[in-house]
């Protein structure tokens, strides 16, 4: 079975747009997720040089809710970097299987977002690419993978659709506040709203709306996302300010009580007059003054401790009665909100003979992992991928997830150049398309082969 830095390949997990992730597993059993780098951005040097810069960053990235980097090989023949293998469904599968999360649960993942975007920025990286195919459920919270990989690439405008900030959809080179609008973007996807003309549960949406939907949020948390979702990168608030809004454990400091107002004296009888005073004056026919009860006194104390001779030395203390220390009891926290068990995964199309299997020889690195698409030009765009189709023109870009769309093809728009003329229907009887163009006409044959090779893959079954 091939190897890849050491690691025995099991299978494949995805396809990307830098190459190939593996299943792999250590010599001690551990299981990893490989990305080999494909070779048509290996052989330049410039991305070599970036991808070694990114792996000594991504290095130092550590926290709760990421998987770490354990291994990479920036300088071999087919680069490649390995992490932490983290199993369960990513948010995109959950939302489709379960539906919108509840408050609870959205606060949960806010917070677990906020802190891992907290340590990606911590070590002066930022993701550029959060979505919820990013993110996976894992059974002791969120993670977020795959960050700031989309810079090696040089493309600034790498991305979903929709969660792409305003000026990283422009072409400017993305700062932390990028991730932020990201992320309160994923909050809207969660919690059911629309966000780039998706639905990730699969519900039906309104026609012709775009962006993010704030009303699909609870109450409480539409300012926090709509602060998320500010246009201008400077106005939207950074990740200590999330976790404290969006914390279940941070709370208002609670009013000082009142003080409570001084007990009255209570009556007791009058104090005898002073020695020498002359006596109150008595007024006729009132009743005599209560003469002050004599003074007792005081019963007599404990007998005085012996004297000691004067021998020099100090008079020994007497040592102070031992006073039991109060034991204060610790504080009950309240317990995170628990994830309930990832759903299994939904076994790909019904394939040849695995390739994997024992003894047999591992293919080359991207095929047979779950393959993506992507036509581009500089203004309309088309993506294949698990969420869905997604069709981009003048910068307006619309997601229709796999259950929703009838029929898809793709062709070669006649005497137009060349052109790429994609197009499919839906199951309520509307039709969408969208054309991409390139100069070379290789590059447009490659493009229809992969088109229908991913959409055979991602199509559902008849």
């Amino acid at each position: 079975m091939e190897k890849v830095g050491g690691y025995e390949i099991v299978r494949g997990l995805a396809e990307g747009r830098l190459g190939g992730v593996w299943l792999a597993r250590s010599r001690g059993g551990r299981q990893l997720a490989v990305r080999v780098v494909r070779a048509e951005p290996a052989a330049d040097p410039a991305f070599r040089e970036r991808l070694r810069d990114e792996v000594a960053a991504i290095r130092a990235v550590g926290g709760l809710h990421t998987a770490p980097l354990v291994d990479a090989d920036p300088d071999a023949a087919a680069p490649w970097l390995a992490t932490a293998y983290v199993p369960g469904p990513t948010l995109a599968q959950l939302l489709y299987s379960e539906g919108p999360l509840d408050e609870p649960r959205l606060r949960a993942l806010g917070v677990a977002l906020a802190e891992a975007l907290q340590e990606v920025h911590r070590c002066g990286l930022v993701h550029r690419d959060l979505k919820p195919g990013n993110v996976v459920m894992a059974a002791d919270g969120p993670r977020v993978l795959d960050f700031s990989l989309a810079r090696v690439l040089r493309d600034p405008r790498f991305g979903m659709p929709g969660f792409l900030a305003p000026e990283q959809a422009a072409g400017l080179d993305p700062g932390p506040a990028a991730d932020v609008f990201a992320l309160g973007a994923v909050l809207v996807a969660a919690a059911g709203g629309v966000v780039g003309g998706i639905r990730l549960d699969g519900a039906p949406q309104d026609g012709g709306q775009q962006g993010a939907h704030l009303a699909a949020l609870p109450e409480p948390l539409r300012p926090v996302v709509a602060a998320c979702l500010e246009q201008d990168p400077e106005r939207r608030p950074g990740t200590d300010q999330l976790l404290d809004w969006l914390s279940p454990l941070t709370s208002a400091p609670a009013p000082a009580p009142a003080p409570a107002p001084a007990p009255a004296p209570a009556p007791g009888p009058a104090a005898p007059p002073a020695p020498g005073a002359p006596p109150p004056p008595t007024v006729p026919g009132a009743p005599p003054a209560p003469t002050a009860p004599p003074v007792l006194p005081a019963p007599p104390g404990p007998p005085a401790p012996p004297a000691y001779p004067h021998t020099g030395a100090p008079t020994p203390a007497m040592p102070a009665p031992a006073m039991p220390t109060p034991v204060m009891p610790a504080p009950v926290m309240p317990a995170p909100p628990a994830y309930p068990p990832a759903p299994p995964l939904l076994p790909p199309p019904s394939l040849s003979p695995s390739p994997y299997a024992p003894g047999a020889a591992i293919p080359p690195m991207g095929a047979g992992a779950a393959p993506e698409f992507l036509a581009m030009d500089r203004r309309n765009a088309v993506v294949l991928d698990g969420e869905g189709m997604s069709l981009g023109s003048d910068g307006s870009t619309v997601t229709f997830p796999w259950p929703a769309i009838d029929v898809a093809w793709c062709e070669r728009a006649p005497g137009r150049g060349h052109v790429l003329a994609v197009a499919l229907a839906l199951h309520d009887g509307t039709v969408h398309s969208c054309e991409v163009t390139t100069r070379d006409p290789a590059e447009l044959a490659a493009w229809i082969g992969q088109f229908d090779a991913t959409l055979e893959y991602w199509s559902p079954a008849e």
